[in-house]
């Protein structure tokens, strides 16, 4: 449908969209999941993984300019990126990795910014540790895998057995599948669980992290007594906009040291398509919708 063009603050950059990526987000908060966080008005346009170029640059902004190519995760409490232009705080976007087309650019910030405030803000993963990290053929799973590698982290994978030449290629350094072995059995002393499930998988780790260690995760608050209970610690991430975090990001691809895994790109006409694989559950990778060519 046609829709109002964006009108951008005085600290906004108006972005002419070339791809969006689906989240598990966008069809959670499409169906409700998420109004204990979020108070958003209606009609909203989804998506909040754009890549695309500067077309307009607001009068108090600096660092861009019209014609830069762009990604960025933007205040999902805006209108998103399933459209032609969004309009989104500079501070929350960053110059495009220059290794990557916008298609692959658009699979990067909300998943690596997950994997890096949970990893590396909330965690403080050190080199020689070691992280379990959870369905990590997943968009913020194949992620989180390589910024641990890159950090020098020892990596244990969960993933059904379809998935391991996928995370073999990411550098893990043991794989669980999780369809014949339960994680806790083959699994103990790890410094770090990022649980990227919730539910029975998040209540089965607290038993595989050595005294004093984490456990984070992005789908629900760990307990804090379970966590005491158990000598460890616990954190819960709900991932925030960095233009600065996203640009860190960007080196790291730009050295080989990360790159996006691509399970489908679809046109932006099936964007409802997109989002039935999403909350299907099993996409290896991110899911795109190109924009504009």
């Amino acid at each position: 449908e046609d829709a109002p063009q964006p009108q951008p603050r005085l600290d906004d950059l108006l972005i002419q969209v070339r791809a969006a990526a689906v989240n598990p987000v966008d069809w959670k908060i499409r169906e409700g999941y998420l109004q204990g966080f979020l108070n958003h008005r209606l009609p909203l346009i989804l998506g909040w993984d754009v890549a695309g170029t500067v077309v307009e640059v607001g009068p108090e902004v600096s660092g861009f300019k019209v014609g830069d190519e762009v990604y960025t995760r933007p205040d999902i409490e805006r209108d998103g990126g399933y459209a032609e232009f969004i309009a989104v705080k500079a501070s929350e976007a960053a110059l495009k990795p220059a290794t990557l087309d916008s298609v692959h650019a658009a699979a990067v910030p909300l998943a690596a910014l997950t994997a890096w405030q949970s990893l590396v803000d909330a965690a403080q993963l050190q080199a020689g540790q070691t992280v379990l990290i959870h369905a990590a053929a997943g968009g913020v799973g194949s992620l989180a895998v390589q910024l641990a590698k890159a950090r020098g982290a020892r990596v244990i994978a969960t993933a059904s057995a379809v998935n391991i030449g996928l995370v073999a290629d990411l550098g893990v350094d043991q794989f669980v599948d999780y369809t014949r072995t339960r994680f806790e059995q083959a699994v103990k002393e790890v410094d770090v669980v990022f649980d990227t499930i919730g539910g029975d998988t998040q209540e089965r780790s607290w038993q595989v992290l050595k005294p004093g260690g984490i456990l984070v995760s992005v789908i629900s608050p760990p307990p804090e007594a379970t966590a005491a209970a158990h000598g460890v610690r616990s954190a819960f991430v709900f991932i925030q906009p960095s233009g600065q975090q996203l640009a860190q990001i960007a080196q790291l691809i730009d050295q080989g040291r990360m790159k996006p895994i691509i399970h489908a790109v679809l046109p932006l006409s099936d964007a409802r398509q997109a989002q039935v694989i999403s909350q299907g559950g099993h996409a290896r990778g991110k899911i795109v919708l190109r924009v504009r060519d």
